[in-house]
């Protein structure tokens, strides 16, 4: 499975600690492009709230994020699903395209720091 790509892919960063602090550092490493929705979000959902409750849920999305964006493959696989779902007209496609989006972001809801 994609998802686990780092298991036989040795240039792919493997996932780390999941935490805030973690997830930010690996993602200015290995996918700066998503930071400035991360920061966005941590300000929003957390730092203007001063309410912690939200950070499992933080963390859940930006570790599929992070799953996703370290292995350019499954990036770009995940990239094309989406493209080809806004683009058909038939919505029996575009909700199969979506629904393998959704199994791959869950399939990395089970990836453990390090893997």
């Amino acid at each position: 499975m994609a998802a686990h790509a780092a298991e036989t892919d040795p240039t792919i960063s493997p996932m780390p600690e999941r935490t805030p602090k973690a997830l930010r550092r690996a993602l200015a490493e290995d996918a700066p492009q998503l930071l400035p929705d991360f920061d966005k979000h941590w300000k929003r959902a957390i730092a203007d709230t001063y309410d912690i409750e939200p950070e499992p849920a933080f963390v859940a999305r930006w570790w599929c994020e992070y799953a996703i964006a370290r292995d350019p493959r499954l990036d770009a696989h995940v990239r094309d699903l989406h493209r080809r779902a806004a683009e058909t007209a038939d919505f029996a496609e575009a909700q199969a395209l979506l629904e393998e989006v959704s199994k791959i972001r869950y399939r990395t809801r089970e990836l453990e720091p390090g893997e």
